[in-house]
This record gives structure tokens, C-alpha cells and sequence, in this order.
């Protein structure tokens, strides 16, 4: 998960149904974004369903699109005041953090019918789409917390590179 991914060149039996499992993989942990080098493949794509954010007080959905899929997805345009909010993820259960991120995304990318689409979001999907972005490119949301943070958390985070947590789906460690 610490290494740039490849593109994907042609959308094929064997990538539509990454996506389908994909996506179901991220219902049954309850997240709202699932990148593929989480569950082992060295691609670029992820996929975002912020579906149920919609009553969200702390980082509500401004935008109408709530499911999508990113391949090869290549951020043009981060824009607005960063804002602060607690996040979390699938690859480091149990631990939510206050993360700074940009309010709008501009982003291009290959939908899941391989079109090309250059679309701007907001609010938790924008998020959603920055947390993911970065899974593709070796990033982890712990990667932006204070020294002071993370070494508060050393003992968690040791213990989950050993396969120790609290979790309730299976890990790659596991």
C-alpha cells in the first residue's frame, strides 16, 4: 500500500467485477470508500458511495452523486478552505483522527464504462475522493497527523501491522 499503482488499460470482465466486489466488500465494513491496493491490487481504482451521509451535521453531502467509481482518476483542482474532520479507515480500524483536506475536488477519470469524465465535488465526497486518491499513491490519512499524534498511536499502529485489531471483516495482515 506504499507504492504508486498502475493504470488500468482496458475495462474487462476481470476489472467490472473488482468493482462489483469491490463495492460490496466496502458495504459489508460500513465504509464509505474503498481504494484497490487495500485489498492487494497494485491498480489505480477506487470506488466512493457516501450514500447515508446525507443527515451528516460535520461534513454534509453537497452533491447529488453519492456512488462512483474512479479509474485512473488524476486530480486537477483542490479548492476551498481546507476544513478539519474525523477520519477514518478501513485499512487502520479503529482509529479516527482529525485530518485536514481541501472542501472541492476536481478530478478526471475513466467511469466504470471506461468513458472519460472530469467532474468537481464536495462536501464528504470531495473527502471521500481525496482519503482514496491518496491509498493509490502510497498515502494513509495517518500519513498528515502531528508527530505528537501519531506517536500516541504508535502502540495501535504496531499492533496492527502485526495483525492485532479490532475489526470486524478481515484484513489483509489477518
Amino acid at each position: 500500500m506504499r507504492t504508486d499503482c498502475e493504470n488500468i488499460e482496458k475495462l474487462d470482465d476481470q476489472i467490472k467485477r473488482l468493482i462489483d466486489d469491490m463495492f460490496e466488500t466496502m458495504a459489508a465494513a460500513n465504509g464509505v470508500g474503498l481504494a484497490a491496493p487495500q485489498i492487494g491490487k497494485s491498480l489505480n481504482l477506487f470506488c466512493v458511495d457516501v450514500t447515508g451521509w446525507e443527515d451528516e451535521e460535520d461534513m454534509p453531502l453537497t452533491d447529488t452523486v453519492t456512488k462512483r467509481v474512479f479509474i485512473n482518476p488524476e486530480i486537477v483542482e483542490l479548492s476551498g478552505e481546507p476544513v478539519k474532520f474525523k477520519e477514518g479507515c478501513l485499512s487502520l480500524p479503529g482509529i479516527n483522527e482529525d485530518v485536514e483536506r481541501e472542501q472541492s475536488v476536481t478530478i478526471r477519470f475513466l467511469d466504470e464504462n471506461f468513458d472519460e469524465q472530469t467532474e468537481t465535488f464536495s462536501g464528504i465526497m470531495a473527502r471521500a475522493i481525496q482519503h482514496e486518491y491518496d491509498h493509490i499513491h502510497g498515502k494513509l490519512f495517518a500519513d498528515y497527523l502531528t508527530p505528537l499524534r501519531k506517536s500516541l498511536l504508535k502502540s495501535k499502529l504496531a499492533k496492527m501491522s502485526k495483525g492485532i485489531h479490532t475489526a470486524k471483516y478481515r484484513c489483509k495482515n489477518q
